[in-house]
């Protein structure tokens, strides 16, 4: 009997977590991070830590998803079948916010170019700048956001406009 209370417990709050989902970061595209392919970063080589990652892979108008309340595109079918099958491990942290933004307590937008995959997990960046102090202390800066993110999830996604990015995403196909 004991172990079908656990159970039940379990359920109900892995039931309640999914339920608190935050919202999906949008910019003006109407896309999920600009209309970039989230697939594509996991098959990207990334750059050394201090050296400017590969720019992210533009998704097309035609090849798209809905998750998470967003609409996600991606430059292929076979790119869109793996999102499906798995959303979870492609879609960046923090619904799109710069992680660096939640590690200091706050939802800002996440930028597409501004990325790295740490333990299979995409994260993004506002600003170059903010990628200088992410990268200081990467380790940290997770556990600061990990510890911060139940308090702030359930908050409305940033409102605000990627600085110094101009998107190319999505195309025409």
């Amino acid at each position: 009997m004991r172990f079908v209370q656990i159970l039940a417990v379990v359920a109900a709050l892995s039931w309640a977590g999914a339920a608190q989902a935050g919202e999906q970061y949008v910019d003006e595209t109407g896309f999920a991070i600009s209309g970039h392919d989230v697939v594509a970063y996991f098959e990207m080589e990334q750059a050394p830590v201090g050296e400017k990652q590969p720019e992210a892979v533009p998704g097309r108008k035609d090849i798209t998803a809905e998750y998470n309340g967003a609409t996600w595109a991606f430059a292929s079918e076979e790119n869109r079948e793996k999102f499906l099958a798995n959303p979870e491990k492609y879609v960046p942290a923090y619904d799109g916010h710069c992680a660096y933004g939640v590690a200091k307590g706050g939802k800002v937008p996440g930028n597409p170019d501004l990325w790295r995959i740490v333990d299979g997990q995409l994260y993004l960046n506002i600003t170059e700048n903010v990628v200088g102090f992410w990268e200081e202390d990467i380790p940290g800066n997770i556990d600061k956001a990990q510890s911060n993110w139940p308090g702030i999830e359930g908050n409305p996604a940033s409102d605000r406009t990627i600085p110094f990015f101009t998107s190319d995403a999505p195309t025409a196909g």
